[in-house]
């Protein structure tokens, strides 16, 4: 196991990624931690931000009481703030929310109020993901990934029809006519803006009724609810968002079977096996294989999500469409092909060139 302690590397890349988010002097930024959260990360987000010159205050609370029927992992939506109007208020007044939380405000019911501020300040927040500070280290944001992503954006924002395939056997279509895009680069530089590290992926959140058709996950593919790679082969039948059936022989169709079924149980519904989003990962930098060397508590496996290439499903809650739920898979796949609107931008499991770079000046 790697030892959790301050680090020289790991102040720097803190503070290099701290500047790509533009925090100045002077800056007031909240720590927004619990009671669980990866001290490390809080501690060296920290001491850079002192070593910045920025004004510090840490909102710490307490992890709170398990209410699912299973465990949760990367829903990116924490309830640890359980609606305190406090909490709220004071996060509204920070220039910047360095979120360290376990699962992250990405979806957190909070965030849209928080983003809203009060006092003429209008807050920006930046997810830590829940990462060993090597992981983060090594994927300290390029700023050139920006752009990269924005164009990625952009390019979802104008498609009516996505199409997935693959050689293991996936065809799925996806309207994206209604769907809501969103990306991340990650640092965030603007007040309102969300983001976090890793970083470097461009995602989908479709309207109801929006995606059909079949997905195989072959072997190697990730299931990173369970921070585990496929050694099995699973075919999921998804018919107007929901998987219908779920098919193929051994533990990861058993296990995955388990818990889409804990959720159904509890909740009374499928929410949990529709999709939240879809997307496809821009990080040159990021890699599929790097959860082979991490223990599980070492690993959050956002740098999964980003690798370039992989095609991002997800499914769980999705305010697009209406649904609300805690259960969540994201299942990041190897070897697809991605087509917008007929053109190829992801050649089975590959970026095209030049489809998202920026034209030279």
């Amino acid at each position: 196991m790697l030892i959790e302690q301050i680090e020289h590397r790991w102040l720097t890349a803190f503070e290099r990624t701290f500047a790509l988010c533009k925090i100045q002097e002077g800056e007031v930024v909240a720590l927004l931690t619990e009671s669980q959260s990866r001290r490390i990360n809080v501690d060296l987000a920290r001491i850079s931000l002192q070593r910045m010159g920025a004004k510090i205050f840490e909102v710490c609370l307490p992890t709170p009481a398990l209410s699912a029927p299973a465990p949760v992992r990367s829903t990116g939506a924490t309830d640890v703030i359980q609606h305190l109007a406090p909490v709220v208020a004071a996060l509204q007044r920070a220039h910047v929310v360095i979120d360290c939380t376990v699962e992250g405000m990405l979806h957190a019911p909070e965030l849209p109020a928080i983003l809203k501020g009060a006092d003429g300040v209008v807050p920006r927040l930046f997810m830590i993901s829940n990462e060993h500070p090597e992981i983060l280290e090594r994927t300290v944001p390029d700023p050139a990934l920006e752009s990269v992503v924005r164009n990625a954006m952009k390019k979802l924002r104008g498609t009516q029809h996505m199409h997935v395939s693959s050689k293991a056997g996936t065809d799925l279509n996806i309207q994206l006519k209604s769907a809501v895009v969103g990306g991340v680069w990650g640092f965030c530089s603007k007040p309102g803006m969300v983001s976090h590290w890793p970083g470097g992926l461009a995602l989908a959140f479709p309207a109801a009724g929006s995606v059909n058709g079949r997905l195989v996950m072959a072997p190697g593919d990730v299931n990173l609810t369970f921070k585990r790679y496929l050694r099995d082969t699973i075919e999921l039948t998804i018919e107007n968002d929901t998987i219908t059936r779920i098919e193929g022989e051994g533990v990861d169709v058993e296990m995955m079977r388990s818990y889409y079924q804990a959720w159904i149980d509890k909740e009374g519904h499928r929410d949990a096996c529709a999709v939240s989003h879809v997307g496809f990962g821009l990080n040159p930098a990021a890699r599929w294989d790097a959860m082979t060397f991490y223990d599980k508590r070492d690993c959050n496996g956002t740098e999964l999500r980003a690798f370039a290439g992989n095609f991002l499903y997800s499914t769980g809650a999705n305010e697009v469409a209406g649904r609300h739920t805690l259960g969540h898979f994201d299942l990041p796949m190897r070897g697809c092909t991605i087509q917008l609107d007929g053109q190829c931008v992801v050649n089975e499991g590959a970026l095209v060139p030049g489809v998202f770079e920026s034209p030279a000046p």
